[in-house]
């Protein structure tokens, strides 16, 4: 959906620039020229821990000169005057210095400073509602509540969720306030503009107080001219824009007071704010929070370079049940690197399911990334130290963790820094498509078949194979979805989790709705049990979402359904993995969105592990939930592979392994199984699904029919007993 609302957003009209400041003139500024980002480039060494953005030596601050109109209504008398003047600093993506305005008009830029503090947390919820405050809101969806950096509008304009705060049009003096509870040296600002599909509404400058007590304030100021410092701020909805201050200020509140807007809209901005707590000597404050963790982990963001370093690392230390592969490479020519473990890595065992995690699917949702890189440090970790939980874990069951399926996309997000990438880039590939409407449409084939009753005897309810067009060479099919279905095909996974950002919320298949271009509408798949089953487990044991004073992260509150919702009924998503794994494979797959911060700041990953943790490793061990055997040939007790198990009352049926095993997911209960395959007469049986934690062992013998007996004799030469050679020709006969 966010896809969507960016996308009508870049394609809507464009809108003149002017700026407006608060009972005076209309000034027309040239709009500036764009510059590229800047960031650690591919394979560079990281931002340090505390900073957003690390800028690359030698990059050229100084500003452009050229020439203005200044258009000064006096007494109704138009004035035009041209003077040389040094233009504004171009619009920031990233980093830039303060900008101050002299008496002569010439812009003063201090020097180049390390922003040094990492976000306070307006956009990753640290910072409750209570701490913001604003001089006016135009509305309750338009209070201080919605000021915080990347947070998305509903589709209403005007509800209670809308994109940014925004004072009233008659507001003199707007301001935007955060009370950080402690003693706090601030840094810096991050602002962005509303988001909306509706309007137009940013801040094009604004200036930067302080205060101990709200009561008394003080400026940010110039070093060199020592008059009250002027930032520039945004030139569209969504670019994130950093100023640093001329020097950093020991304060609890911060205030920004916009002084120019958009022309013929309103004060509307998002912000973050950069700040380090200090230490407070009289102890009159409590004690901010600490974020941590325990666990020696790497706690940082990983570059392309980085990860597949430390994925040697670990692999190196924890060499017996580590292997790491690749299953294909991005359009740049990336590999999608895989960490298995399982204590015979590199085989697949008979009777031992297979699971795994998929990060990374859009580039700039990092947070997934990170938590597989940080899980496969913590299972080899906690295996040396022979943790009997973990131990368990490796030995009965195969896990393959991918964490950068788009690592193209995650490039461009990285080099951007984790508070300055945005919403939308780095979310797709090098080709721009997203992956997660990238995989083939396999439900609608099935509802037209089952509208048409031939599902499941002429159409079968599971492994529909990939539509003709699909397997075209000149399909719009990225190489990185094509890898993943091939590794899909290959390896017989029974569980498996999306991992997202940008929400706190479990979704379960279907994605897709049913009736066609709705955008959203209840359509779940015929083990809807199982699935909220799954989702529950992960909402319920991860800390976030458990916390019962957290609030939305942007236009929904999912809490009321217990974090978890059906996909389709959430924003309908065609193509998704989810109901492609669903469809095409024996796999049960769920997305799980892990945090309102799509790229949150390095300070909080130990705080991201600790509520992710739990969840992580409990959701592995559902894969033992339900039934699982091995279905066998009578005479020779080998196994039979594609062998079809269907439960009975369930229109989705599973299949076999290549060594005849399956497993089957179920929630507890009595169920009627049947196990058939092609030469064999059926077997049907009764399977129990207790509470207590199995699989429950539910195997088969398949008796061979007649002709399957008869064709393996044809094809081993033997001779054909005559009483069978005359039964066979007294058949050929009456059929002639």
């Amino acid at each position: 959906m966010w896809g969507l609302l960016l996308a009508l957003a870049a394609f809507a009209p464009a809108v003149g620039l002017g700026l407006r400041t608060p009972g005076t003139s209309v000034l027309g500024l040239a709009p500036p020229a764009t510059t590229e980002a800047w960031g650690p480039a591919r394979g560079s060494t990281p931002a340090p821990q505390n900073s957003p953005v690390q800028p690359p030596a030698g990059k050229d601050n100084a500003t452009s000169e050229g020439h203005v109109r200044v258009r000064i209504i006096k007494k109704k008398k138009v004035i035009m005057k041209k003077r040389k003047k040094l233009m504004r600093p171009r619009p920031m993506a990233t980093a830039r210095p303060p900008v101050t305005t002299t008496t002569t008009g010439a812009l003063d830029l201090p020097e180049e400073q390390d922003p040094g503090c990492p976000p306070l947390g307006l956009e990753s919820l640290r910072v409750s509602d209570s701490q913001l405050e604003a001089s006016s809101s135009q509305s309750f969806g338009l209070g201080p509540h919605r000021g915080r950096l990347n947070i998305q509008s509903g589709l209403e304009d005007g509800d209670l969720y809308d994109g940014a705060w925004c004072a009233e049009q008659q507001d003199p003096e707007p301001w935007f306030q955060v009370d950080a509870r402690h003693p706090t040296r601030f840094s810096g600002i991050i602002t962005q503009g509303r988001n909306s599909i509706w309007r137009y509404d940013w801040v094009t400058s604004y200036k930067v107080q302080f205060s101990n007590d709200s009561q008394t304030w003080w400026g940010s100021r110039n070093r060199s001219s020592g008059m009250e410092a002027v930032f520039p701020a945004n030139s569209d909805p969504e670019t994130p824009v950093l100023n640093l201050l001329p020097e950093p200020q020991v304060a609890r509140f911060i205030r920004l007071l916009p002084q120019t807007w958009l022309q013929g809209g309103t004060s509307c901005l998002r912000a973050e704010i950069l700040a380090c707590p200090v230490s407070d000597p009289n102890d009159l404050f409590p004690k901010a929070p600490a974020l941590g963790s325990s666990d020696p982990l790497d706690f940082r963001h990983h570059n392309y370079k980085a990860m597949r370093k430390l994925m040697k690392q670990v692999n190196e230390k924890c060499p017996n049940i580590t292997r790491v592969y690749s299953i294909g490479k991005s359009h740049q020519g990336l590999k999608l690197y895989v960490m298995e473990l399982s204590d015979q890595p590199g085989e697949h065992e008979l009777g031992e399911p297979e699971v795994r995690y998929v990060a990374g699917m859009h580039g700039n949702e990092a947070l997934g990334r990170e938590l597989l890189l940080l899980l496969m440090q913590f299972l080899c970790h906690e295996y040396l130290r022979g943790d009997p939980r973990v131990t368990r874990l490796l030995t009965e069951t195969r896990i393959h963790l991918l964490p950068s399926m788009n690592p193209d996309g995650y490039e461009t997000a990285f080099r951007r820094g984790s508070e300055l990438v945005g919403w939308a880039e780095g979310r797709w590939n090098q080709q721009g498509i997203d992956l997660n409407h990238n995989f083939a449409d396999l439900n609608t084939p099935l509802w037209e078949a089952e509208d048409d009753g031939l599902v499941p005897d002429t159409v079968p309810n599971h492994h529909l194979p990939l539509p003709t067009y699909y397997t075209l060479p000149n399909a719009t099919v990225a190489p990185e979805t094509r890898a993943v279905i091939e590794w899909m095909q290959r390896i017989p996974f029974v569980l498996s989790a999306n991992l997202h950002g940008g929400e706190l919320v479990v979704s379960y298949p279907f994605d897709m709705t049913r009736t066609p271009w709705a955008a959203r509408e209840l359509t779940p798949t015929p083990d809807d049990a199982v699935f909220r089953w799954l989702s529950t487990v992960y909402a319920g044991t991860n800390w976030a979402m458990q916390d019962p004073d957290r609030r939305p992260c942007h236009s929904q509150d999912f809490s009321s359904l217990g974090n978890i919702i059906n996909g389709a009924d959430w924003h309908t998503v065609p193509g998704s993995m989810n109901d492609f794994s669903y469809l095409h494979t024996n796999c049960f797959e769920i997305t799980v969105e892990l945090s309102c911060d799509k790229f949150p700041h390095e300070n909080e990953l130990p705080q991201e592990w600790e509520n992710n943790k739990e969840a992580l490793l409990t959701y592995l061990e559902q894969v033992r939930m339900g039934i699982t055997g091995v279905v066998r040939d009578k005479d020779t007790e080998l196994g039979i592979a594609d062998a079809v198990i269907a439960v009975e009352g369930i229109n989705h049926d599973v299949t076999t392994a290549w060594g005849g095993d399956y497993w089957r997911l179920l929630t507890p209960g009595d169920y009627v199984v049947t196990a058939s395959a092609e030469g064999y007469h059926t077997a049907t049986r009764n399977c129990w699904v207790p509470f207590e934690e199995g699989p429950v062992p539910c195997n088969f013998h398949l008796t061979k029919t007649p002709k399957q007996r008869l064709r393996e004799l044809l094809a081993a030469g033997a001779k054909v007993p005559p009483d069978l050679r005359r039964r066979l020709e007294r058949l050929r006969g009456q059929k002639n």
